[in-house]
């Protein structure tokens, strides 16, 4: 349970780790093992976890005899991950400490032991991270594995922007090796996604390991068994897990979700907020138009078809997957580049709303001086008549002065993006926000000044007319400001709360992360809501 196995996950991946602050503003219900509804807070505030969570637990004094705890190399939604030696033999370590404090239902103890069952239990493959030994005490359950030091897949992609297509084809390769030795010993993942595979080292030809079967569960090969529960993160889950009716094939599903990612940057299936995602799922709408897909081959395009086909009954399995030409010839897969890094945070930020795009404006205006400084000065000298605005043509330029190699296309994308007006060019202010937005300055400490500066009569809340005050500027239609509204007041009393701007700031801002509590209960709320609404339908 938890991502936490590598020395180089970075710190936004554990911003949101185990912070429920955002549940208190909106109703998030999750169900018991009697199928009955209940608050997420009511379930965390009558929930102890027992004593001991293993069957058979060795206790703690045991594992400091066997190994020597070291530095922390990251802190999960379940607890912290240090690095240990083995005391016989020298060998580098990770021990994953899960927390029992952290554990807020049944249903996460349940976690644990099947985490623990499933990883002694399935067989041994180069690409699976191997657990070593399990201890518990009174405070935690600690797993002491494998240590993979390489870095996530994620990082990976980020760091390039996306793959080359090549590149992307061996990655894949190896995430469904691992799915199907998963299926073939009779288990489903549940919870495939980028920053859930590692490195094992930083080396070239270092392996990469599946690290996290916290959500993973049993089955019967060929037994059509099917389940229930959703889980998942959000943006890999298949349509088949909001309808609470699914089997294996939803691990093809979400490996088909990071294939997209690994060639264009961005998830197939986003928006703002989770009802969006979930809707977006449903729809199974893959967009092949946009930048770089003119760009890959017909091959990657046709399996990435049917790795997201929302009929689980001809998805691809595995097997039909491995087999897939594109798979099959990887060394004949084009190797070109496909882009630029900063894409996918442009992309997020173009879909922004243009109250969310004001309020980070006004967030701006409260970071340190020193951390918009340089940013500022960049603008100045791409600003080159002096005039207060770059053109189109004036940011190419300047970009190009300043040492930028960037295409074109996201040039005219950052120019979108940022010109928040609408006027056709780019003032200093709206640069230093799309700027700290791309660089992901943590602004969450300045978020309660930012809804400040919309609450004018300091009610608490924002009202349409405050609303419709502080962005008319943008020469917004009566209409869109009434959309805002409606889209963010998530309680429909007509008026924004700080929570609910606090959750529109949040959300959208880092597909990446997010809660594996929150995520589940969220889902099942929203699975609740659009049965009732039409947006799905019962399983026949």
């Amino acid at each position: 349970m938890g991502n936490c196995c590598s020395a180089q996950l970075s710190k936004a991946a554990f911003q949101k780790s185990g912070d429920l602050r955002c549940l208190s503003a909106i109703s998030i219900y999750e169900y018991d093992k009697n199928g009955v509804y209940h608050t997420r807070s009511s379930i965390s505030s009558e929930f102890r976890p027992p004593i001991s969570v293993l069957d058979e637990p060795k206790p703690r004094g045991d594992l400091l005899r066997r190994y020597h705890l070291g530095e922390e190399l990251g802190r999960g939604e379940f607890g912290v991950t240090r690095r240990c030696t083995d005391a016989a033999t020298g060998e580098a370590l990770a021990c994953k400490s899960i927390a029992k404090q952290r554990l807020r239902s049944s249903v996460d103890v349940e976690d644990v032991r099947r985490e623990v069952q499933i990883m002694r239990g399935l067989p041994e493959h180069p690409n699976v991270v191997r657990l070593r030994d399990v201890f518990e005490d009174h405070e935690a359950v600690h797993l002491v594995m494998e240590i993979c030091e390489g870095g996530e897949l994620f990082d990976q992609i980020v760091g390039r922007g996306h793959y080359t297509e090549r590149a992307a084809a061996t990655v894949m390769r190896t995430i469904m090796e691992v799915v199907q030795h998963c299926h073939t010993n009779g288990v489903i993942h549940r919870d495939l996604k980028p920053e859930n595979f590692l490195f094992a080292d930083s080396s070239e030809t270092s392996p990469l390991k599946v690290i996290d079967f916290g959500l993973s569960v049993d089955f019967k090969p060929g037994s059509g068994e099917i389940f229930s529960e959703i889980v998942g993160s959000p943006y890999y889950m298949a349509p088949e897990i909001l309808k609470r009716y699914y089997g294996q094939e939803v691990d093809i599903w979400s490996a088909g979700v990071i294939l997209y990612i690994l060639l264009c940057g961005v998830p197939p299936f986003w928006a703002e907020t989770d009802e969006g995602i979930a809707k977006a799922i449903i729809r199974s709408v893959i967009d092949f138009e946009r930048e770089p897909w003119p760009k890959i081959s017909e091959n990657a395009k046709d399996l990435v078809r049917c790795m997201l086909d929302p009929n689980p009954h001809t998805r691809f399995t595995a097997q039909k997957v491995l087999e897939h030409p594109w798979l099959q010839n990887t060394s004949t897969v084009p190797n070109i580049p496909l882009g630029e890094a900063v894409r996918s945070r442009l992309k997020q930020y173009s879909v922004m709303n243009k109250f969310k795009k004001k309020a980070m404006l006004v967030v701006t205006e409260h970071l340190p001086v020193e951390e918009i400084a340089a940013i500022k000065q960049m603008f100045h000298t791409m600003d080159t008549e002096q005039n207060g605005t770059l053109t189109l043509e004036a940011l190419k330029k300047g970009l190009d002065l300043i040492g930028y190699r960037i295409q074109d296309l996201d040039v005219q994308m950052l120019m979108e993006a940022a010109d928040i007006d609408g006027n056709g060019t780019v003032n200093c202010e709206e640069f230093v926000t799309v700027t700290v937005h791309l660089k992901r300055i943590d602004s969450e400490e300045h978020l309660p000044k930012a809804f400040n500066y919309f609450d004018k009569n300091q009610s608490g809340y924002i009202e349409i007319d405050e609303l419709r005050e502080a962005i008319g500027g943008l020469e917004l239609s009566e209409q869109v400001i009434l959309d805002i509204i409606s889209d963010v007041d998530k309680d429909k009393d007509g008026r924004i709360s700080y929570e609910e701007f606090e959750m529109m700031m949040k959300a959208g801002t880092d597909w990446r992360n997010g809660s594996r509590q929150y995520s589940r209960a969220m889902f099942n709320s929203l699975s609740h809501k659009m049965f009732k609404d039409g947006s799905l339908k019962e399983h026949t």
